[in-house]
């Protein structure tokens, strides 16, 4: 459970981060660094996000319950079979 807790947050910090970008971008109008740091804020946040997602498919922690999945076909939980 802490997994998704720590994706969902870092996937709120991303849009924060894009939106404070877009600000810093629109107020500064390139006389200041601050847009690249929050691209390398952003840069990092996405890194983290991704790490997470890779470690909670390749651990099991995190899957897909979609019925075209091939793992949940071969189960044998679908009750429907393709001629």
């Amino acid at each position: 459970m802490w997994l998704k807790i720590v994706i969902v947050v870092l996937f709120i910090a991303l849009i924060i981060s894009l939106f404070s970008g877009l600000f810093f971008l629109i107020q500064d109008r390139g006389t200041t660094m601050r847009t690249w740091q929050s691209l390398k804020v952003r840069l990092i946040i996405a890194a983290l996000l991704m790490s997470f997602l890779f470690y909670g498919v390749f651990t099991g922690k995190l899957g897909s319950k979609a019925p075209w999945d091939q793992r949940h076909l071969d189960s044998g939980e679908t009750s429907q079979q393709t001629p």
